[in-house]
């Protein structure tokens, strides 16, 4: 029965999305009453614009439907995930934690380093190909760990930093996921698929309650975002490995594989580049939470959370549409258009933003 089960789901993974989104709908009322009851909840602050004390743990709502999924729709491959899973429960935790307590920036980071030492030494899920970056192509094992670790670092902390307003880190996560999911269906890798397809669903439960809820809203947390860095990571490295050793279909392979996936998440990754670089430039530490992140920016023009995410979500789906129509050319190529067009667009942003500040004060 089970064997019948697993084969009709690789044949439909886009399935896992639907009880995924069952099961996340169905929880969501406990995870929302025990977060309310236990006092898992954060309240307005300096840096906040909800009213209300609101629960932050949707995070683990996104972890129940998205592990339960997994179970059942790749319970064949269970033992090959394991190593795997104990890196997503160490995130989950260190997200958690930091939720309850904010852990100092220097536990975080071995936190996340815990988990990456899962996926990317324990796991060997990590990058070990630069196509032809600067005429590299296979590296050696500990430079692939260095790689991979920077990388794995990079991509959590950037998803984690943009969840800052309704809706922004789940609707990207959500894009991100679908893109995969549907990559790794038709390149005939299921597993992947339904896992990917999974957090669209889990994902799609969340974007609902935070961004439409009133008495019932939730935010991602630190738990949330951390996950879906986490999983999210994991897919870049398989999606690039895959095109970099051509384990799919010719007909799907991607030359310029790594560069779409930086194409694909550079609203979080070039916002932490340049609040980064904002910081340093100001003498302050890098880590030094301000209200300077690109959705702050729309804000102040203006617009409202919804209306912030919705541009977000749409700039980031027409720089993919740019990297797929180049997705032949060479990686560092189509960065450099990338980050080029990611600085216009800024510079363009930061001059509506002065001339609403000079508006406002005449």
């Amino acid at each position: 029965m089970m064997t019948s089960i697993i084969t009709f789901v690789n044949q439909y993974p886009f399935l896992a999305v639907i009880f995924s989104f069952l099961v996340g709908l169905s929880f969501m009322p406990t995870v929302i009453d025990i977060a309310k009851k236990r006092n898992f909840v954060v309240k307005p602050n300096k840096r906040t614009s909800h009213e209300g004390a609101i629960p932050n743990i949707g995070g683990i709502n996104i972890f129940i439907s998205f592990l339960l999924t997994v179970f059942l729709f790749s319970f064949g491959i269970i033992s090959q995930l394991q190593f795997i899973i104990v890196g997503v429960f160490i995130i989950l935790i260190v997200g958690f934690v930091d939720d309850l307590i904010d852990l100092k920036a220097t536990w975080k980071l071995i936190g996340e380093l815990a988990s990456a030492f899962f996926l990317i030494v324990v796991s060997d899920i990590r990058l070990s190909h630069l196509h032809g970056f600067l005429g590299i192509n296979e590296i050696p094992l500990f430079s692939s760990y260095i790689l991979s670790f920077f990388v794995f670092i990079v991509i959590i902390n950037s998803l984690n930093l943009i969840d800052g307003i309704d809706g922004l880190a789940s609707g990207l996560g959500i894009l991100y996921c679908l893109f995969f999911a549907i990559y790794f269906n038709v390149t005939n890798s299921p597993n992947l698929a339904v896992s990917a397809y999974a957090m669209v669903g889990s994902l799609t439960v969340f974007f609902i309650y935070n961004v439409f809820g009133r008495k019932s809203k939730i935010f991602m947390g630190d738990s949330g975002s951390l996950l879906l860095g986490y999983m999210i990571t994991l897919y870049v490295f398989e999606f690039c490995e895959m095109n970099a050793f051509h384990r799919v279909p010719q007909e799907y392979n991607l030359t310029a594989a790594p560069a779409i996936a930086i194409s694909l998440l550079v609203v979080p990754l070039f916002d932490t580049l340049r609040v980064i670089a904002t910081r340093i430039k100001k003498g302050t530490s890098p880590f030094s939470p301000d209200k300077n992140h690109i959705h702050h920016l729309l804000l102040r023009t203006g617009l409202k959370h919804r209306s912030v995410t919705y541009v977000l979500i749409t700039i980031t789906i027409l720089f993919f549409i740019i990297a797929i129509l180049a997705k032949n050319w060479s990686n560092g190529s189509l960065v450099l258009l990338v980050f080029i067009l990611a600085c216009i667009l800024t510079y363009i942003l930061w001059r509506i933003v002065d001339l609403k500040n000079k508006k406002n004060n005449k």
